[in-house]
């Protein structure tokens, strides 16, 4: 028998939304592929006794994380790794400085102004006070720590003539939805995203791929929402593809996707793996929408799919990440 490695996890309570389930689904495949690589896997659920997610980790050679929410809330993503940081145990993936900034969209937002980096307009309610000017735009009201598309519809897009109906959006959406939420100027046209893997070498920037919004009627929002992702019954889901072949770019089109990454990369201390989510408008801009600093290892998703998409299998990806593992936050 190998030796153990711990997959911890986000716990999964009955009930459990379509997204919080798809935890399980990444446990599963990232055991499978451990126990070919010679390890010993023991699924554990990541709770705030943190005195039993610590006496559980005892004797294991390293963790892999894959913790996407602690209580059901993504703000705290950030308490895996800093519990496996303060008590030195080895794990996989980003550490609590990366997760904590890129999981707040906010945050990493402003980090991304301060670089120089393009990235879509934003407001949250503190900027939308009264009486001050405004000029008409169509935005799109996200979830400020919330990831997979959670609270993210067609409804999501909203054409706004002054900051007061923009704030009212805002205090609609907390007062239904709860937490805290934010506008981004909406970019109509393309969605790309692009995905990255640590490796000896250096960083290895997988094949980018492309989002389509196939069949969409015209006025329908082309946005990657909840339902696109989760429910395999609506027409977002089946109308919703994504594609590695794309024609209609500028020839250093996927050299400037290439170059924002590795820009993403080092502002942000990543580590491990990552995606970087972006628009294209209709002028050729490149806009970065989200830096993902933990994204989901899925046997069908996005970042299985860029492996594959480079020649590099489920079991290969994992025994990368494994290969990548760290003690501490730099």
């Amino acid at each position: 028998m190998g030796e153990k490695v711990v997959v911890l996890h986000s716990e999964v309570k009955e009930g459990a939304t379509m997204d919080e389930e798809d935890v399980l689904v990444q446990v599963e495949a990232v055991s499978e592929a451990l126990l070919d690589l010679g390890y010993r896997p023991v699924a554990v659920p990541f709770t705030l006794d943190t005195r039993r997610v610590l006496d559980t980790a005892a004797g294991a050679a390293f963790v892999f994380n894959l913790v996407e929410t602690v209580q059901g809330s993504g703000r705290l993503i950030h308490l895996a790794p800093s519990l496996l940081e303060h008590a030195g145990v080895p794990f996989t993936g980003n550490g609590s400085r990366a997760l904590f900034l890129t999981s707040n969209k906010v945050a990493a937002k402003r980090c991304m102004r301060w670089e120089g980096l393009p990235t879509p307009e934003w407001f949250v309610a503190a900027d939308l006070s009264p009486g001050r000017e405004w000029l008409p735009r169509t935005c799109i009201v996200k979830s400020v720590w919330e990831h997979a598309s959670i609270g993210l519809d067609d409804a999501s897009v909203v054409r706004v003539d002054s900051r007061e109906s923009l704030l009212n959006q805002l205090l609609e959406k907390r007062a239904r939805r709860g937490g805290e939420w934010f506008a981004e100027s909406y970019v109509e046209g393309r969605e790309f995203n692009v995905s990255v893997l640590e490796s000896e070498s250096g960083l290895h920037i997988l094949p980018p791929a492309e989002i389509v919004f196939s069949g969409f009627p015209p006025g329908r929002a082309r946005i990657l929402g909840y339902r696109a992702k989760w429910d395999s019954r609506s027409f977002e889901y089946l109308h919703t593809e994504r594609s590695f072949k794309f024609a209609g770019v500028k020839p250093d089109f996927q050299q400037e996707l290439e170059d924002l990454v590795r820009r993403c990369w080092d502002l942000f201390g990543l580590r491990g793996y990552a995606r970087v989510d972006f628009r294209v408008d209709d002028d050729a801009g490149v806009w970065i929408l989200e830096v993902n600093a933990n994204p989901c290892l899925s046997p069908d998703a996005g970042f299985a799919a860029a492996c594959d998409q480079a020649g590099l299998s489920y079991k290969r990806l994992v025994e990368r990440i494994v290969a990548g593992r760290h003690c501490v936050d730099s």
